[in-house]
């Protein structure tokens, strides 16, 4: 059983996602005041699902108030997918979004998922083009700095270069990483990839190649 903790100033809403996720045995904890909910209160959690509009505090400032002393995903429930919408919540730390209305079923999967991933423990390490990975801490480190990529980012980063050279689109990656069947938002992926050159990038480092109308893939000839 995980613990979720979703928090919308829309009752209706709250009470519809908590009985969607309790059919899948979570614990499900709903707040409609962001500006109650603190970072102590979420260490408890294993993924938050936050409104993104919301009167007073909203979801993008509270995941940003949070983000530094909350290691759980952080998912965002969103009317607005424009792309300055993306790059604000994704810089915030956010790990996904999940576009209104959706579905149920798309719900429970995106979640499920995001779930799934966390409670993977690899224990394995690897070094690829610069970057070394610790797969049981989901550490990313350039020399002795550790790189600030979120949980989403980190697993992309991670996939792609344990295939190192192999072409994924967008949708594959998306599928690999959060292993969501029916396929994941292009612009999320786009996203996260922005983010990860540009962190990659104030290291010196740039590993992760677009093939142009295809995709991404890690450079093969970086893998050392």
């Amino acid at each position: 059983m995980f613990r979720v903790l979703v928090v919308d100033d829309d009752l209706e809403m709250l009470a519809l996602v908590r009985a969607a996720l309790e059919k899948d045995g979570h614990r499900v904890d709903i707040e409609p005041d962001a500006a109650a909910v603190q970072a102590e209160r979420c260490q408890a959690y294993d993924l938050l699902l936050l409104d993104v509009m919301m009167p007073g505090e909203d979801g993008f400032s509270l995941c940003g108030r949070i983000r530094d002393e909350v290691d759980c995903p952080i998912l965002f429930l969103t009317a607005r997918a424009e792309d300055a919408a993306l790059v604000q919540g994704f810089g915030l730390g956010a790990d996904d979004y999940i576009k209104k209305p959706f579905s149920i079923a798309e719900l429970r999967a995106r979640v499920n998922a995001h779930l799934r991933r966390e409670a993977r423990s690899p224990v394995r390490t690897m070094n690829r083009g610069g970057v070394r990975f610790d797969m049981q801490a989901k550490e990313a480190f350039a020399g002795e700095r550790t790189l600030p990529l979120t949980r989403g980012e980190y697993a992309i980063c991670e996939h792609l270069a344990l295939h190192a050279g192999q072409v994924f689109t967008k949708e594959q990656l998306y599928d690999a990483v959060f292993g969501f069947d029916a396929g994941g938002d292009p612009s999320a992926i786009a996203e996260h990839v922005k983010n990860i050159r540009a962190k990659l990038k104030a290291e010196g480092l740039s590993p992760v190649e677009t093939v142009w109308g295809v995709g991404y893939k890690w450079q093969k000839n970086s893998v050392l």
